[in-house]
């Protein structure tokens, strides 16, 4: 089984708060992914940024930190991958995407088996999004280590170097009518949507 990797070190600039904790459907945001990947993975790592609190995680989510605040996407999936040194597969998400659907995410993870890639991402409005993905741990690491000791800090960048397969909107969207497994929330009245 892989690796669950929650992307949850941001500092919230649009929304304007502490996003992670602020209640989607009566729950605090960040515990709908670290859920959704808990029912899909043997293990799961919320990424933090440095000094987070801790408070209100579930038993048994493992956490680590950013190493630096203010990194960026690429710093805690780099912090991510290296609490996972011995998974093969990391499935990735961000903290406030509360709503990854089953079936895209085991889409992903088939697609890296069987076409013997590094990652897999989706295809959304003829663009690949970098959230969720799934990567193989060993090579996701060397290159998200090498583009940040290059001063990158973007998702997108690891994945454009990494062999990928790209699952295409029209294949993901049946399993996900209502392209629930993409929404993020960015500001407060996304939590309504």
């Amino acid at each position: 089984m892989p690796t669950g990797i929650v992307l949850a070190g941001g500092a919230s600039t649009r929304f304007g708060a502490d996003k992670l904790s602020a209640p989607y459907r009566g729950t605090p945001l960040v515990l709908h992914a670290i859920g959704r990947l808990s029912g899909l993975c043997e293990d799961v790592v919320v990424v933090l940024a440095p000094g987070a609190d801790t408070a209100g995680l579930p038993p048994g989510v493992r956490t680590t930190n950013d190493a630096e605040p203010g990194q960026g996407p690429l710093a805690g999936l780099l912090a991510g991958l290296l609490a996972s040194p011995r998974a093969d597969v990391a499935l990735v998400v961000g903290g406030d995407m509360p709503d990854l659907q089953t079936a895209v995410a085991r889409e992903l993870l088939r697609v890296v088996d069987e076409a013997a890639v590094d990652a897999a991402v989706l295809v959304d409005a003829g663009r690949s999004r970098p959230l969720p993905c799934v990567v193989r741990v060993r090579p996701a690491t060397e290159r998200v280590h090498a583009l940040l000791h290059e001063g990158h800090r973007r998702l997108r960048d690891a994945i454009d170097g990494l062999r990928t397969a790209a699952v295409d909107e029209a294949t993901w969207t049946s399993l996900d009518p209502a392209r629930r497994s993409v929404f993020d929330v960015d500001e407060p009245e996304d939590l309504n949507r």
